[in-house]
Parts: structure tokens; C-alpha cells; sequence
């Protein structure tokens, strides 16, 4: 508790030092009779027997200065002392500091009942220096009266000698300039010295923002002010910082403005002014912010910086913030492998050895076709446009596989693979790649020669063929499909068995079912096309039934001559 109480009463005397600062006022002087060393040359009223009496004398640090000073022995006339023209220099409100001292009418040896111990205070406006001993007028219209001031401290015999000071204020004024009318009425006192000032607001610089010197012509003047070097206000604030200046010269509350440092500039001196970043260093944005040093591979060659450069090779996306590290395009794909399927192709391959210092990394292929067919000789290589398809896409690839549709037969095509990232179009070079040669139906076995049967049982087929005659290329597998006759609907019914030898059993047929048969071959480059169709059927099939009726019909014949040949040696014997 005792803690906070301390924190507490330290933060109380930040802030009342802080609005003491702000609240300190200015005065601007106007006249300052002190400071004169010859005479006033002030007018006096009536002339003809004049009591205002200017003698020398000696002020308190014991300097010479001009007094005025008046004892009437008729004290119920008017006596007046006139200034000399007063320039306001803009003011509109002016303080009169009067140093004077007086007798006390007691103490006055001629003492009589019309002796005061007071004076006026008057003044007149002008344009010109027009007043002359005539005019205006010496009575209270056309002057204006400030006030009747009294004194604090009276001169007695004998007694302290103690000056009074008073200070007054008149106004407003209009005019160029005015005079100062004292008029003593029974006093017996000197005017010491006379100080004609008003009070301004000073310069001030607050919260990025400046205001001059500001004198107040009314209650509460409000100052315009302007952002302090290196400092603005947002583009959708229109009006400049303002500020009030009080009549007393002192600055009221807080400016409103929107002034902060501008990108490049930090605050110095809490909200005073506004630093370049150095060499090397930066600032994105407005506000309060400090610089930073630049991100990786960047640099700021020049104080002011609100953004670092990057280096030669080296980049920014433009989604890349101000504070992003620089980065570069990545290098090419790696080992494209291909898989060639007659009018298709899928290639694949592995990531780059450098992704730029990135992670939004992608790819793009690019097809041209190189000849053909229909490719006349020495014909240059031409985009393949829309005469092909891409799945998943041609760019904007994440995953590094591709498969190209929509190719021509016995077509050589170049395909490269791009890699790419956010600061790739930014380079100003082509995007790394790696390129691949393919030539489609090349390497597409040739159909497989007809289909034989080893072996069949009731429930099974056993089947070869020949291997197709094509020594440049290797037989990876066969595909086999196979249905019972007339049961296939286009490619609905076919049930398929893959195989890597020349032959194949078939099982769980059906007995004495006849089965549609075709095989075909895959190599690298994919599939080739069916062999023709092959019936082959399941025991019994009808060449065995007419076999075995043929043996039976013999076996009936041999029997029925072997039993007419016993008959007929029976009857023989039996004779």
C-alpha cells in the first residue's frame, strides 16, 4: 500500500509539473515607464496650475527612473495625467501594472475633508496620435474608466516607506491604439512606474503538433496549429490541430489532432518532433513506432527510410509486408518421370533443390508439340493451347503430379515443369524448369496373337498365347477379361485377371458354358488393344459328347456280333 501511495503522488507531480509547462503564459510589453531615461513628456491637466510634478528618483534596486507625482492644495479639482499613444500591436485585452505609493490624509499637514486616498484609471482609443491638450475632452465621456483604485499600504510620518502595486485590466480594444488617463482627486501620492502589457499563449508543440503564439481576443481563442516537421495527419482528416488559448495566455486542455510521424520517422522526445530512422534502419507506418532493422537480405541506404530494399536477386511479393525478409525464385524441378498411356501422359517429379526462402511454392507444365504424323519436316516445335487437357490443372500446382489428356498418336511432345513463388514474376526472368521429351504410341504393345486352351474341366479354363515379337520394349503385365457368350453388354459383364506370364487359369465357370476370351499387354507406355475374341467351353463340351456317343455305338455293335457269334457256336455244338 505504501507503495502505491508514493507511485501514486510521484504520477500527481509528473502531471502538475507537465501542466505547469503548458500553462506558463507570455507578455508581450507595451510600455514600461522603468525603462525610460528621459522624460515622459506626458500630458497635464489644467495646465494653467498644473499639480502633476515629473521629478527623477530612484526605484528599488536604486536605478534611475522617471516618476510622476501630485500633492494638491486644493484637493476638490481634477487633476489629470495623460500618456502618450499606446500601439496595442494586436491585443484586444491589455494589463495596466501600476507602482505607486500614497500619503495617508491624516498625515498630511494641510489635512481637510476632500482629501482622498484613492485614484481613476481611465482610457481613450485612437487611430491616430490626435489627442492635444484640448482633446479630447478632459472628463469621463469620451474616456472610459477602468476602475478607482485604492491603496493597500499608506505613507505615514515616521512610518515604513512600502509602494503599492496594482494591476488592472481594460478592454476590449478596437482601435490602433489608446491612452492612459489618471486623474487624482484629493491625493496626495507618486506613480511610481507604469507597465502596459497583454498576455499571449506561447508556442507550443504537443502531440506532434504546432501552435504559435497566439494572442486571445476573446474568453477562449481557438488556435490552428499544424503537424511538426516530418509529422502528418491521415488523408480523411480535413481540419488542421486546434487548441484553445485562454485570455490569460494559457494554453486550455488538450489539441486535437491527428498528427503522427510519418512512415520513416520515429518519435523523440515523447510526442515533441520526429526523427529520421538511420542508415539501415526503417519504418513501415505512420504512428508511434520505432524503426527496425532491415529484415534479411534488404537494406536502407538513406535515413528516412519507410522500407528496406532488397538486395540484387532478391524480392518482395506484393503481399510480402514492409517487414517480410527478401527472398529469391526457386530453383528447377527435379527427375520428371513419365508414364506414357498412348494418348496420355503422367509426369511426376521432386521438389526443388532451393524453394527461395518461401513456402507458397508451385508449379506450372507447359506443352508443345514437336511433331507428328500430320508434322511436316523440320517444322519448329508449337504450343499445344487447347488441343489438351491438364488434371488436376496446367499451373497453380501444389502436388507434383500431372496428367496430360487429349495427346496425338505417334507424337514426340516436350513438356516442362516450372517452379514458381510469390516473387517469381517480380524477378524479371524466365522461371526455372526442367524439361522432357515423350513420344506417344511408341512403346504400345502390339495386340497378343490368338488365345489357346491347355486344359478345361467343368469349372475351369486353362489358357495360353504367344509373346508378342517386340524386342525394344518389355512386357510389364497381361490383362485378361472374359464373360459367358452373349452375356456382355459393351464393357459391362467382362470380368478381368491380370497376369505377369503367357498364361492364365480361369476357375469357378460355370459347366458346359462357353466364355468369350481377350487378352491384352502393358508396357511403360500403357495399355495396348484386346485380342481378338476367343470361345472356349467348359466340360462337356459338345466335341465330347459326340465322341463318347461314337464309342458307346461301337461297343453295342462288338457286343451284339460277339453274342450272335456264342449263339451260333451253341447251335453248332448243340447239332
Amino acid at each position: 500500500m505504501e507503495h502505491v501511495h508514493w507511485t501514486s503522488i510521484s504520477a500527481l507531480w509528473i502531471l502538475f509539473f507537465w501542466l505547469l509547462s503548458l500553462s506558463t503564459a507570455e507578455e508581450e510589453v507595451l510600455m514600461n515607464t522603468k525603462l525610460e531615461t528621459s522624460d515622459l513628456k506626458w500630458t497635464i491637466y489644467p495646465q494653467s496650475d498644473p499639480e502633476w510634478e515629473e521629478v527623477s528618483g530612484l526605484d528599488e534596486e536604486g536605478n534611475s527612473v522617471r516618476t510622476y507625482q501630485v500633492c494638491p492644495q486644493d484637493s476638490s479639482g481634477n487633476h489629470w495625467l495623460r500618456s502618450t499613444l499606446i500601439q496595442r500591436r494586436g491585443a484586444t485585452q491589455v494589463y495596466v501594472e501600476m507602482r505607486f505609493t500614497m500619503m495617508e490624509c491624516s498625515s498630511l499637514p494641510s489635512h481637510h475633508r476632500s482629501c482622498k486616498e484613492t485614484f481613476n484609471l481611465f482610457y481613450y482609443q485612437a487611430d491616430s496620435d490626435e489627442a492635444t491638450p484640448t482633446h479630447p475632452p478632459w472628463m469621463e465621456n469620451p474616456y472610459t474608466k477602468v476602475d478607482t483604485v485604492a491603496a493597500d499600504f499608506l505613507l505615514r510620518k515616521g512610518g515604513e516607506r512600502k509602494s503599492n502595486i496594482k494591476t488592472l485590466r481594460l478592454g476590449p480594444l478596437t482601435k490602433r491604439g489608446f491612452y492612459l488617463a489618471f486623474q487624482a482627486q484629493g491625493a496626495c501620492m507618486a506613480l511610481l512606474s507604469v507597465r502596459v502589457f497583454f498576455k499571449k499563449c506561447p508556442a507550443l508543440t504537443r502531440s506532434f503538433s504546432y501552435f504559435p503564439e497566439t494572442v486571445p481576443h476573446t474568453l477562449v481563442q481557438q488556435a490552428q496549429g499544424r503537424c511538426v516537421d516530418h509529422a502528418q495527419q491521415p488523408s480523411s482528416v480535413a481540419l488542421p490541430p486546434q487548441m484553445f488559448c485562454g485570455e490569460d495566455g494559457q494554453w486550455v486542455g488538450l489539441p486535437t489532432t491527428s498528427c503522427a510521424c510519418m512512415p520513416g520517422y520515429a518519435p523523440v522526445d515523447t510526442d515533441v518532433r520526429c526523427r529520421a530512422c538511420p542508415v539501415g534502419q526503417f519504418k513501415s507506418g505512420p504512428g508511434a513506432g520505432q524503426c527496425r532493422p532491415c529484415p534479411t537480405y534488404s537494406n536502407a541506404p538513406v535515413a528516412g527510410s519507410d522500407k528496406c530494399v532488397c538486395r540484387p536477386g532478391y524480392h518482395r511479393a506484393e503481399s510480402d509486408p514492409p517487414e517480410a525478409s527478401c527472398t529469391k525464385p526457386p530453383t528447377a524441378p527435379r527427375s520428371i518421370v513419365t508414364q506414357i498411356n498412348d494418348t496420355s501422359v503422367t509426369l511426376e517429379w521432386s521438389e526443388p533443390l532451393e524453394r527461395g526462402g518461401r513456402q507458397d511454392l508451385s508449379y506450372a507444365v507447359e506443352c508443345r508439340r514437336c511433331g507428328g504424323p500430320a508434322a511436316g519436316p523440320g517444322e519448329p516445335c508449337s504450343p499445344c493451347g487447347d488441343s489438351v487437357s491438364y488434371r488436376p490443372a496446367q499451373s497453380g500446382l501444389t502436388a507434383r503430379r500431372v496428367v496430360v489428356w487429349g495427346l496425338l498418336p505417334h507424337t514426340t511432345y516436350t513438356f516442362s515443369v516450372q517452379a514458381l513463388n510469390g516473387v517469381s514474376p517480380r524477378s524479371g526472368t524466365e522461371p526455372a524448369s526442367e524439361s522432357v521429351n515423350i513420344t506417344t504410341s511408341r512403346d504400345v504393345p502390339v495386340p497378343v496373337p490368338d488365345v489357346r486352351r491347355s486344359r478345361a474341366t467343368e469349372s475351369s479354363l486353362t489358357l495360353h498365347w504367344l509373346i508378342p515379337e517386340q524386342p525394344h520394349y518389355n512386357i510389364l503385365e497381361y490383362q485378361l477379361r472374359y464373360c459367358e457368350k452373349d452375356k456382355q453388354d459393351d464393357d459391362v459383364g467382362w470380368q478381368y485377371k491380370d497376369t505377369k506370364t503367357n498364361q492364365v487359369v480361369l476357375t469357378d465357370l460355370r459347366r458346359a458354358t462357353p466364355y468369350e476370351v481377350q487378352v491384352r499387354a502393358r508396357t511403360m507406355a500403357g495399355y495396348g488393344i484386346f485380342s481378338k475374341t476367343s470361345i472356349f467351353r467348359t466340360l462337356p463340351d459338345e466335341e465330347d459328347s459326340h465322341s463318347q456317343l461314337m464309342v458307346t455305338g461301337v461297343l453295342a455293335a462288338m457286343g451284339l456280333l460277339l453274342l450272335i457269334t456264342v449263339i451260333a457256336i451253341a447251335v453248332f455244338c448243340f447239332r
